[in-house]
């Protein structure tokens, strides 16, 4: 991770004020202890994207910005030119991200640049082109169409599609997906899917990616994220247990599709 170090002689002070008077999505280390207060774990979610370190020469997209952590990371990293885009969370009432993320762009002195655009409207017309790395984090299982949203995302990519997702059915071999009826998933009604491994690298290829990497699933669950290393949890009660020995059915997972 780069430390995203704000432009200028900005007093430490002033600055947690600011952040504590917003609602936050990402979490920013700002250095000297200053950071948001983003309730993503968007530090642990850096580490299993596997993003190069150095960018140089690359371009990036970002789409589904929301308060454009990942975005900052990439320039930070040396890439050339970074897009980000959004639209539900930037337009959506009350939200603070695109406020957020116009403000850590001016404090951060940064050149990324941003378009109102929401998955359905993508295309190489809308971001001024095609990317060497687009990210697409946190997006699949809000799509009412995955294999839409994907093959537009390919339109996009002329290099590398980093995939970020919830997966669930783990324990299904073959590709399948869950659905989330209502507001059934965390409460939130913009869940709609949860794809398995299986069910992401079919609607990876069928979008016209010709080659894809997985990783291991992870989890911010700290119960899950010891069953998905391997390690077994003591002194849980034997229904759990039970429960758990049957393995995690759910976590979040990192995909890399290419072209070719």
């Amino acid at each position: 991770m780069t430390t995203l170090r704000p432009h200028g002689n900005l007093d430490g002070a002033a600055l947690a004020q600011e952040i504590a008077s917003r609602t936050w999505f990402h979490t920013f280390d700002l250095g000297d202890g200053v950071h948001t207060p983003g309730y993503d774990d968007t530090l642990t979610k850096l580490e299993h994207l596997h993003l190069p370190p150095d960018l140089k020469g690359q371009t990036v997209l970002d789409i589904g910005s929301y308060d454009g952590f990942f975005a900052f990371e990439c320039e930070a990293r040396g890439a050339e030119r970074v897009m980000a885009t959004d639209r539900w969370c930037w337009e959506w009432p009350g939200c603070d991200a695109r406020r957020n993320f116009d403000w850590m762009r001016d404090i951060l002195a940064s050149k990324v640049e941003d378009r109102l655009v929401s998955v359905e409207e993508l295309s190489p017309e809308a971001v001024d082109g095609t990317y060497d790395v687009v990210l697409f984090l946190g997006v699949l299982y809000h799509a009412p169409d995955p294999l839409g949203y994907l093959r537009r995302a390919r339109a996009v990519t002329k290099g590398t599609l980093v995939v970020e997702t919830l997966v669930d059915l783990l324990d299904v071999d073959v590709p399948a997906a869950a659905y989330y009826p209502g507001a059934s998933m965390n409460n939130d009604a913009s869940n709609h899917w949860g794809p398995n491994p299986a069910a992401v690298e079919g609607l990876l290829h069928d979008a016209g990616f010709g080659h894809v990497r997985r990783f291991d699933p992870w989890s911010s669950n700290p119960t899950w994220a010891l069953y998905l290393d391997g390690n077994r949890p003591r002194r849980l009660s034997r229904r759990v247990r039970e429960r758990l020995d049957k393995g995690p059915r759910s976590g979040r997972m990192v995909f890399h599709a290419t072209p070719t």
